[in-house]
């Protein structure tokens, strides 16, 4: 399994997650790449490429943030023999009213870097069909997106709302009660997405609270 960071962060933010998803018996490993400076295709062929070196069977992916943007273009161009199965942890898939927001304060567009710019730039998405998907989203309102986008569509996590994480052609779809950054340290977060890995969807049986602990 290989782990997808979001923008501005390092592997290192997706660390408590990888022990968890470790201990449901995966071999996981954080991939790390320039979120700032490197365009979206650029980095998506740097995916696709470390992908199809790894070891071992079918790959699962799974991206935070704009980390699933770029995971979800890559999983698109790995063979389908190698692929396993994606799910994506508040990214922004149909649009993003805080990036916009952002591009339009001082300095926003150097603080998005290349990558963002460039998906928000292709309009709207199409339908994915590469692999099953699973959509984990927050509605957890705490984050920087309240601040800089206070117009950010409700339900949202803080960054993201709900709507815009919507993926044409995703096989499930869940909302847990986090905020966007929460949900790099949060266990409800985590076994979901085992739950999702394992068996193609989500588990409406455990009570989907926060929690960093």
């Amino acid at each position: 399994m290989l782990l997808v960071h979001g923008l501005w962060l390092h592997p290192i933010a997706m660390e408590l997650m990888r022990r968890r998803l470790q201990r449901c018996g995966y071999s996981v490993r954080a991939y790390s790449y320039p979120t700032v400076r490197v365009d979206l295709a650029d980095n998506v062929e740097r995916l696709r490429e470390y992908c199809q070196r790894l070891p071992g069977g079918k790959l699962h992916l799974v991206g935070h943030s704009m980390g699933g943007v770029v995971a979800l273009k890559a999983a698109e161009l790995v063979p389908p023999a190698c692929l396993g199965r994606v799910v994506l942890v508040g990214t922004p898939f149909r649009d993003s009213f805080a990036a916009r927001a952002l591009q339009r304060l001082p300095g926003g567009r150097w603080l998005l870097g290349r990558c963002m710019p460039q998906w928000l730039a292709a309009g709207s998405p199409t339908r994915f069909d590469a692999c099953e998907l699973g959509v984990i989203a927050g509605d957890r309102g705490i984050g920087l997106g309240r601040l800089i986008a206070p117009g950010l569509p409700k339900p949202h996590d803080g960054v993201v709302s709900v709507e815009e994480t919507r993926v044409p052609g995703m096989a499930d779809h869940i909302v847990l009660r986090v905020g966007h950054t929460e949900m790099l340290v949060s266990r409800a977060v985590a076994r979901q997405v085992c739950a999702f890995l394992e068996r193609g969807k989500f588990d409406r049986t455990q009570p989907h609270l926060p929690s960093v602990n």
